[in-house]
């Protein structure tokens, strides 16, 4: 899931359900999850997706997007032998953007080249985490760096990046994929939010991915 909202990917995720098994989590505490006995930072969230993997029969395809992929990272470095790839799409915090403001700044001027309607799934799930919550997960995430994580992860790596985002540059994208080593970056029409603009565009180039790194149920 992105920054305390679910149900925007459910469309995308229902893509890659026409050629593999595909879960959303949700983390602790925001969307439909429960509640956490405290305040969790990005790697606590990590581990959380780390206890999920432990019940998959197979290494799997980890994917996150937005803040998500701060997240992914983490969890592929607790249990890399259940991550058979990670995807990194629209990943996050570049440090262009890593400040309250210059994250706010480059939020607005990502969300002139969103789709209309985004904000309308996100409202309920924004109500449920409560400011305060929310605010903790920013700072969180703004504190955690994506380009040391992605150097500890032993998988080969996917990074997706819109072609309008104005959160992610493509310098940065590159930095990531050149820190992770066995990395490829592929570019799709949108803004960061792109799997909501266009459900299916995450679809062909993920199910390349899963092919060559063998990852479960790809059929």
């Amino acid at each position: 899931m992105g920054m305390a909202v679910a149900d925007y990917l459910m469309p995308a995720v229902a893509a890659l359900g026409a050629w593999t098994r595909a879960h959303l989590v949700e983390l602790p505490g925001f969307a439909g999850s429960g509640e956490p006995p405290h305040e969790l930072s990005v790697a606590d969230h990590g581990k959380a997706v780390a206890e999920w993997l432990e019940s998959a029969a197979r290494p799997v395809l980890l994917m996150g997007h937005s803040s998500g992929t701060q997240v992914a990272a983490r969890a592929a470095t607790c249990c890399p032998g259940r991550v058979a790839g990670l995807v990194l799409a629209s990943p996050t915090v570049d440090p262009v953007a890593r400040s309250w403001l210059r994250l706010f700044v480059r939020w607005r001027l990502d969300s002139r080249r969103e789709p209309a309607g985004l904000s309308e799934p996100h409202r309920p799930e924004w109500r449920r985490a409560g400011v305060r919550r929310l605010m903790h997960l920013v700072k969180a995430h703004l504190h955690d760096r994506l380009e040391d994580s992605v150097v500890d992860v032993a998988v080969p790596v996917l990074i997706l990046r819109g072609r309008d985002d104005r959160l992610l540059t493509r310098h940065w994208a590159r930095e990531l994929a050149d820190r992770a080593g066995a990395a490829s970056v592929v570019e799709l029409p949108g803004a960061h939010t792109f799997p909501w603009l266009d459900p299916e565009a995450w679809s062909p180039p993920v199910r390349e991915f899963a092919l060559r790194v063998g990852a479960a149920d790809v059929s």
